[in-house]
């Protein structure tokens, strides 16, 4: 199923209808169109939506907001969609046929006029060679011909690229970029921004190499509005263009006109987004993290920002303007996970797991491996001499079910989720089995949910686990609140060791004046 729920356009169909979507696309200017292809044996093709300039197909120019089929589409194997701004739709199938419809004023539709595309028509039929045509308004040289005259059919773009096998190819409003078997990039068109990344900010009217990225394997190509972004087979990524909203993340606002390295810091990254409608940019971690920068809900971000998003398409779902899809969303990227992904998909899995934890009656299961890799007790624990070692089910009674579940947890994901006083209880666990990191989030956890009536509890804990920065904390937060603090029955309930000390301390702080 392709979550496409953070659509507002997708809100007006009912749950059993969107659990039948297999690919979508959401496009237009303001973001109310839209195509989606079902994932039942005849492969339907609809629309709906506003129908802006005839780009819905459907044979009028009336809106709907009940989807519509385009019956000509019928089981065919959608492969690819893509969007222009006139809107334009062009629709590609498994076979290399390429359809087209909307927006027609300036020859885009590449069937030889300058009429509406009211219907999807057949373009062409030979589109799996893997050379680059290109076809439309060619004012800037976008077509690629080596003139600006405009091109009412698909033609070989011409030049450097005329020989080259081309894997990849995007295109921002004006300008068009493509990538070959080899790694090199090219990039043809309108570059008053720099957005070819050549260097300069002359037109090029035929496809000229980056010099910027030579020696690099780029994998992945995108464009925004203005600007590109460049993603090398070794996750490092490369941005250059109009930089006014800071889409490039470089943390100013000037322009690129060659290719510059930027989140170095971040990690691997493994997909770049950008989409020709916006001047947002967004890209995605070999961890699974999630960064946006540039024009996000009309703010400028000029520095990546880390988002509590899963995937690069809900960026543009939520922060972009329009909030059109980068790319045709599809339930095949489902298939792909990073290791952190997978690691969090598996805990507490009966079907993969090779041992379990028995806790207050209950089991949670877990991998040996990944314990041992992630946990320098259970690396003791699972040796030869360990009775341990030996079983399938390891009962745990000195600590609770939710304690020791988000232990467990926490191992394959690097996350807790627990309310302040269960934290309390993990915080034991962190001490004991020597885990500094996890004794530190503890100790956060706990800051943000102190409260008057758990401050001395809180207290009490750090104390007891020898957790300097929380006892700190907590002992100045209940200074603060001494009147109402020393009125709970947390502190009513307080050890006579304990209540001297903090007495002691209290009137070192000046606590009681009289």
């Amino acid at each position: 199923m392709v979550d496409v729920a953070k659509w507002p356009l997708f809100s007006l169909m009912a749950p059993q209808e969107l659990a039948c979507i297999w690919k979508a696309c959401v496009f237009g200017a303001s973001a109310n169109e839209a195509i989606f292809i079902t994932s039942d044996d005849e492969a339907s093709v609809y629309v709906f939506g506003l129908n802006c300039s005839n780009c819905l197909g459907t044979g009028d120019n009336q809106s709907t907001v009940v989807p519509k089929k385009l019956d000509f589409l019928s089981g065919r194997k959608v492969i690819g969609v893509s969007y222009g701004s006139g809107p334009h739709v062009l629709l590609v199938t498994e076979d290399g046929d390429l359809f087209a419809w909307g927006h027609n004023g300036y020859s885009q539709l590449g069937n030889g006029t300058t009429n509406q595309g009211l219907a999807p028509v057949l373009v062409s039929t030979n589109l799996l060679n893997r050379k680059v045509y290109a076809w439309g308004y060619n004012n800037c040289g976008q077509v690629g011909s080596g003139s600006t005259a405009t091109q009412p059919h698909p033609r070989r773009v011409s030049g450097c690229l005329q020989n080259k096998t081309a894997v990849g190819v995007v295109c921002g409003q004006t300008s068009s970029m493509a990538v070959v078997d080899n790694g090199e990039v090219y990039g043809w068109g309108y570059n008053g921004n720099g957005q070819l990344g050549l260097g300069n900010n002359g037109n090029q009217l035929t496809p000229c190499r980056l010099a910027g990225l030579q020696g690099l394997c780029v994998q992945q190509i995108v464009c925004g509005y203005a600007h590109s972004l460049a993603l090398t087979d070794e996750g490092v990524l490369y941005a250059w263009g109009a930089n006014t909203y800071g889409q490039l993340g470089t943390g100013n606002k000037s322009n690129q006109l060659s290719p510059v390295q930027i989140m170095s810091e971040k990690g691997r990254i493994v997909e770049a987004a950008a989409c020709h409608s916006t001047h947002t940019s967004a890209a995605k971690t070999q961890s699974g993290q999630v960064y946006m920068w540039g024009q996000c809900r009309g703010q400028s971000v000029l520095l990546p920002h880390l988002t509590h998003f899963a995937c690069t398409d809900d960026v543009f779902a939520c922060f972009a303007t329009p909030s059109v899809m980068w790319r045709l969303l599809s339930a095949e990227f489902d298939d792909f996970l990073t290791v952190a992904q997978s690691l969090k998909k598996e805990f507490d899995n009966p079907e993969t797991a090779d041992l379990k934890f028995c806790v207050e009656g209950k089991y949670i299961y877990v991998h040996k491996a990944v314990l041992k890799i992630r946990c320098e007790h259970f690396r003791s624990m699972f040796q030869s001499h360990w009775n341990e070692d030996m079983k399938e089910v390891i009962e745990i009674d000195q600590f609770s079910f939710p304690v020791y579940r988000s232990f467990l947890e926490f191992l394959y994901t690097d996350n807790v989720e627990l309310p302040p006083e269960d934290a309390i209880g993990l915080l034991d666990l962190a001490t004991s089995y020597c885990e500094i990191r996890l004794k530190r989030l503890c100790q956060r956890i706990i800051k943000s949910g102190i409260t008057v009536e758990n401050a001395f509890t809180l207290l009490s804990a750090a104390v007891r686990y020898d957790a300097e920065d929380l006892e700190e904390f907590c002992f100045k937060f209940c200074i603060n609140h001494l009147t109402r603090v020393t009125q709970t029955d947390a502190f009513c309930q307080i050890d006579g060791d304990l209540l001297k000390d903090f007495i002691y301390r209290a009137s070192r702080c000046g606590a009681f004046k009289n």
